[in-house]
């Protein structure tokens, strides 16, 4: 909260020490609720597009926006934590003279932004988004540059999201479906893209083999979609078997059952009963 007690250079000491306190609280209350290191810790824009896959960019000139977008640095994300207070007090000089500007009233240059999704991060101005923050402001003026990527950003909140994001961008280079297949198909563990990637391309070669023709990526994906995916998680449904997984987790794991149980490729009623069967057995089964 912005105190003023009528000398700015007297209230911007305050403002800094304040700002550290409350990184240090933060970080103290992040060990005691076994949170991850990484909940405080400023996204890498360049490990983003990264894992989202560069496309494009342009400049959209000067804009007002939110300083709760802004979540990441290009190259400073060891000065300040997520939400841009001080980490030390290596900044305290330039901090507090800024904080002594804003005070006075003094204009404030608008600091650079990339945009990616509704994430934005700083190319420039750091210490002026953490003053603006300390001071309690809503918004700051900024140069935005877009940057459009291959996936979109919802779901980052930390950095180890973007573990997630770039072995779906691998996934979807393997097998590049396109629209409601595109969001369709989902998983939580990043490694079960992997996964998930081999068998679509083992069930593609087999179709090549069953039809003696050479299929593409492209439509080996738009037919594993529409005659293997889409089938078998109906059935799921119908046999209330999908859970509180999601619908790719569910088919992934009743595929795994079936060629462990009667190693074949068909789907039908029978094969669904046979690992409904199979997994009554196992939570039957005493635990020794």
């Amino acid at each position: 909260m912005k105190r003023d007690t009528g000398f700015p250079a007297a209230d911007a000491e305050s403002d800094f020490l304040r700002a550290r306190r409350s990184q240090v609280m933060s970080r103290l209350a992040t060990w005691l609720r076994r949170e991850p290191d990484d909940v405080n810790i400023m996204l890498p824009f360049h490990e983003v597009v990264d894992a989202l896959g560069m496309a494009s960019e342009k400049r959209l000139g000067l804009q007002s926006i939110r300083l709760d977008s802004i979540v990441g640095s290009v190259d400073r994300t060891r000065d300040f934590d997520r939400r841009f207070r001080p980490t030390s007090g290596r900044v305290r000089e330039r901090w507090q003279r800024l904080a002594q500007a804003a005070r006075r009233g003094e204009p404030v240059p608008p600091i650079e932004v990339y945009r990616v999704g509704e994430l934005h991060f700083i190319i420039d101005g750091h210490h002026r988004v953490s003053v603006a923050h300390a001071l309690g402001q809503q918004t700051i003026d900024a140069y935005v540059t877009q940057v459009i990527t291959r996936l979109n950003s919802s779901g980052i909140r930390y950095r180890g999201d973007l573990i997630v994001k770039d072995y779906r961008r691998l996934f979807l280079d393997r097998v590049p479906l396109t629209g409601e297949s595109r969001a369709a198909v989902v998983l939580s563990d990043p490694w079960h893209y992997a996964q998930l990637g081999e068998h679509v391309e083992a069930w593609g070669f087999r179709l090549m083999q069953d039809t003696c023709q050479f299929l593409d990526r492209a439509e080996v994906a738009r037919r594993w979609y529409a005659d293997e995916y889409r089938p078998v998680v109906a059935m799921l449904k119908q046999a209330d078997m999908v859970g509180d997984r999601t619908e790719t987790e569910a088919y992934m794991w009743v595929a795994a059952e079936r060629y462990r149980l009667i190693r074949t490729h068909r789907w039908d009623a029978e094969v669904i009963n046979a690992v409904r069967e199979e997994t009554r057995a196992q939570t039957r089964t005493p635990r020794t």
